[in-house]
């Protein structure tokens, strides 16, 4: 009994947990398509949006074991940082 409450209340706080990386990685995304459109000029920060959000849900998917968003997303991060570098370089 006490070992299946604490595994309920373990999943319990890594749901907690997942949501809010995924919330996080939302909102970064929303912030990178924001700026994308309101003030285009601004690439740096769009792709640092993207590279943040990426990042967030990147390190969901290593948590949940999704591999094909993960490759969504490695991908995404190599992007982003291609265009960082690119832009700094």
């Amino acid at each position: 009994m006490v070992d299946s409450l604490a595994r309920v209340c373990y999943t319990t706080h890594m749901n907690k947990i997942n949501d809010s990386i995924q919330w996080l990685g939302t909102a970064f995304i929303l912030a990178m398509y924001a700026v994308m459109n309101i003030i285009p000029q601004h690439i740096v920060l769009i792709q640092l949006f993207g590279l943040l959000g990426a990042i967030c849900f990147f390190t969901w998917t290593v948590r949940v074991k999704n591999y094909p968003q993960m490759t969504i997303n490695a991908v995404a991060m190599t992007l982003c940082v291609t265009g960082l570098l690119r832009h700094f370089g």
